[in-house]
C-alpha cells in the first residue's frame, strides 16, 4: 500500500521519474493476486487447522494449482529488478520510505514472495519431523513434494527466460522439465565416427533444456555485473525434436555419459552429466517423453 497506491497519488506524481509512470505492473508483477490469495483464501484455510494441525497438508494440496501464481511473479522479477535499479535513488521512493518509517527499501519487500516460496517446504519438513505416525502424514508428505516440485519448476523457468537467439516461441515447446550444464561431444554420421575418435576431441560445454517437445542446446554466457546484477544468459545453439530422438543409456568408459541420437543416428551427441544420479534423473524424464 505504501508504494503501489502512492503511484496513483496525484500529489506524488511530480516526484515520480518518467520511466516509472504506468509501470506499476512491471514493478510489482502479480503481487496483488498473491496478496489476495493469501488474505482471502489460504490464511483462512490454515487458520481452520489451529485445532486440527493434521489437516495442514490437505490445505496445501487443495490449493496446489493456486501456487502457480508464484511462478508468474518470479518470471517477472528480472524486469522488476531492472526497473527498480533505474529508479531506486529517486525522490519518489525515498519519500514513500520516509512516510512508512521503514529501515529497508522497497526491493527487500519485493523479494518476499520469492523467499516465501522457499520457506514453505522448510516449514512442511519441520512439521513432518514431528508427525511420525499420525493422521495426515501422507498428505503432509505429498504437500512437501508439491512444494519442492513448484520450487524446481520456478527455478527451471527462471533459467528459460534467459535464453537468447531462439527465433520461435519457446512456450510452443511445452513445459521445461529439466535444465542443467553438460559436457557434449558431437559426431555426425557422414563417415564412420568411432567413439574413441570422439574421446580425443575437447567437449563443448552446453546448457541443456528438456522441454516436452524438444531438447534445446545453449551456450551459457556469464554477464558481468556487480553483486546480484550478475546474470547468466544462454545463447541458443540448436534443438532436437523429441519425436525423432533416441537414447543409448551407457557409453563405454564413463558411467556418467549417455548418448542422444537424432533421426536414425544421423547426428550423435555424447552427453556427460556431473554425477551418475543426475544422468539417471535426465534419462528418466527423457524416457517418459519417448
Amino acid at each position: 500500500q505504501g508504494y503501489r497506491a502512492e503511484m496513483d497519488n496525484p500529489a506524488m506524481l511530480i516526484l515520480m521519474p518518467p520511466v516509472l509512470r504506468n509501470r506499476k505492473d512491471v514493478l510489482f508483477g502479480n503481487m496483488p493476486e498473491i496478496y489476495d490469495f493469501h488474505n482471502k483464501i489460504f490464511l483462512h484455510s490454515l487458520e481452520s487447522c489451529l485445532g486440527a494441525p493434521e489437516r495442514v497438508g490437505f490445505c496445501f494440496l487443495d490449493r496446489r494449482e493456486d501456487f502457480q501464481m508464484y511462478e508468474k511473479y518470479c518470471q517477472n522479477k528480472p524486469r522488476s529488478e531492472s526497473l527498480w535499479r533505474q529508479c531506486s535513488e529517486s525522490t519518489f521512493f525515498q519519500e514513500c520510505q520516509r512516510k512508512l518509517e521503514h529501515k529497508l527499501g522497497l526491493d527487500s519487500y519485493l523479494l518476499k514472495p520469492v523467499q516465501r516460496l522457499t520457506k514453505y517446504q522448510l516449514l512442511l519438513k519441520e512439521l513432518l519431523k514431528y508427525s511420525t505416525s499420525c493422521d495426515g502424514v501422507r498428505e503432509l508428505q505429498e504437500a512437501l513434494v508439491a512444494m519442492l516440485d513448484l520450487l524446481k519448476s520456478v527455478n527451471d523457468s527462471m533459467h528459460q527466460i534467459s535464453i537468447t537467439g531462439y527465433d520461435g516461441d519457446l512456450s510452443e515447446l511445452g513445459k521445461v522439465l529439466m535444465q542443467g550444464s553438460f559436457s557434449v561431444w558431437t559426431g555426425h554420421r557422414k563417415g564412420p565416427t568411432k567413439m574413441k575418435d570422439l574421446a580425443r576431441f575437447k567437449p563443448m560445454q552446453r546448457h541443456l533444456f528438456l522441454y516436452e517437445k524438444a531438447l534445446v542446446f545453449c551456450k551459457k554466457r556469464e554477464e558481468h555485473g556487480d553483486g546480484y546484477d550478475k546474470t547468466s544468459s544462454y545463447s541458443f545453439k540448436h534443438f532436437l525434436k523429441m519425436n525423432a530422438v533416441g537414447i543409448t543409456e551407457n557409453v563405454k568408459g564413463d558411467h556418467r555419459k549417455f548418448e542422444i541420437w537424432y533421426s536414425g543416428r544421423e547426428e550423435v551427441y555424447v552427453v556427460q552429466a556431473q554425477t551418475v544420479d543426475l544422468k539417471m534423473a535426465w534419462l528418466n524424464e527423457i524416457r517418459k517423453i519417448l
